[in-house]
């Protein structure tokens, strides 16, 4: 799959999620097999850029190949602008994003809430394209509502303005992350462009993912709330699509020693204040998937300090065995 002049390695790429897919996440999921690693979601408003929260959010990293960063808003001059601002900044492919459903966004009529405006999605996309000459992409859902799908008019439409590439996920913005996703709209927007379309929403295993792509016709699937705690899940996910081998689930010792260097990453990039706090969720999801106890979980959420979370966290660590046998991922 290409993104304009970029040659992706593989078609498994990971999902933009707020407070989720930061700098040590990206890196982390990228040496697991990620083909793409897609920044956080950035407010298109200027007067926040200089906050903490978003100086983190926009971080790059050289390593990063390409670097996309992620632009939101509903004001076509302020995302174009944004647009230029974070190319400047480095990134090397700028995302739309027109999928989010969270209230706090579609509130200011931004992410999902968007594709209730066709007119005003084409102003969107025609200004960002048309203010740099990096890539553009766009990701979005199949609609407002299950009544009004109208994601072939969007996709049609995003052509037409230049996007190089769309990510639709099977869920229309009423349905948030409720009920399954559908992919019937994402067979369609493969048959009416010619541009790469990337399949997302509910793609956890090896075998949904093929599922997904032979249903399609997609080019690639994005993986997001899956890789929460199982960035291993790109490896297999890739193994599976390339080779039809399935990889089995790394070794314990490995599962910890990633969990280790995670929260190290997280503590050298936020700070000792922050860090601890940030790494709360990540511990959580890599004990869970590990299946350790919650009532072993919730005292590893105590510490505040660098130092005595990754000591706690090592100690529980310590007390796990490996399972008789690995099963695949």
């Amino acid at each position: 799959m290409n993104i304009g002049p970029w040659k992706l390695s593989g078609r498994v790429l990971l999902a933009p999620m707020a407070g989720i897919t930061d700098l040590p996440f990206r890196q982390l999921c990228r040496q697991w097999g990620a083909a793409l690693a897609v920044s956080e979601m950035l407010s298109a408003d200027p007067t926040l850029r200089k906050t903490r929260k978003s100086q983190w959010r926009a971080t790059l990293a050289d390593d990063e190949c390409p670097r996309v960063a992620q632009i939101a808003g509903a004001d076509p001059v302020a995302l174009a602008e944004a647009a230029r601002y974070n190319v400047q900044r480095g990134a090397q492919v700028i995302d739309i994003n027109m999928g989010c459903p969270a209230k706090k966004v579609c509130n200011r009529m931004a992410g999902s809430a968007l594709l209730a405006d066709e007119p005003l999605v084409r102003r969107i996309l025609t200004a960002v394209v048309s203010a740099v000459e990096v890539p553009v992409t766009l990701k979005y859902r199949t609609g407002p509502s299950p009544e009004r799908r109208n994601a072939v008019a969007i996709a049609r439409m995003a052509e037409d303005a230049g996007v190089a590439a769309l990510t639709l996920h099977g869920r229309t913005r009423v349905q948030a992350y409720q009920g399954q996703a559908e992919y019937r709209s994402v067979e369609a927007v493969c048959r009416a462009v010619d541009i790469p379309v990337v399949a997302n929403g509910d793609i956890d295993s090896p075998d949904k993912a093929r599922q997904v792509l032979d249903e399609t016709g997609a080019d690639a699937v994005m993986v997001g709330r899956a890789a929460q705690g199982r960035p291993w899940l790109f490896q297999a996910i890739h193994t599976y699509l390339e080779t039809g081998t399935r990889v089995a689930t790394p070794s314990l010792a490995v599962r910890k020693q990633t969990l280790l260097t995670h929260l190290r990453e997280i503590h050298r990039f936020y700070g000792d204040w922050m860090g601890p706090r940030i790494a709360r969720k990540h511990i959580k999801w890599y004990l869970q998937a590990l299946q350790v106890d919650r009532c072993h979980v919730q005292p590893l959420m105590q510490p505040t300090a660098p130092e005595a979370q990754r000591v706690a966290v090592a100690d529980c660590l310590s007390r796990l065995n490996e399972a008789p046998a690995a099963a695949p991922a």
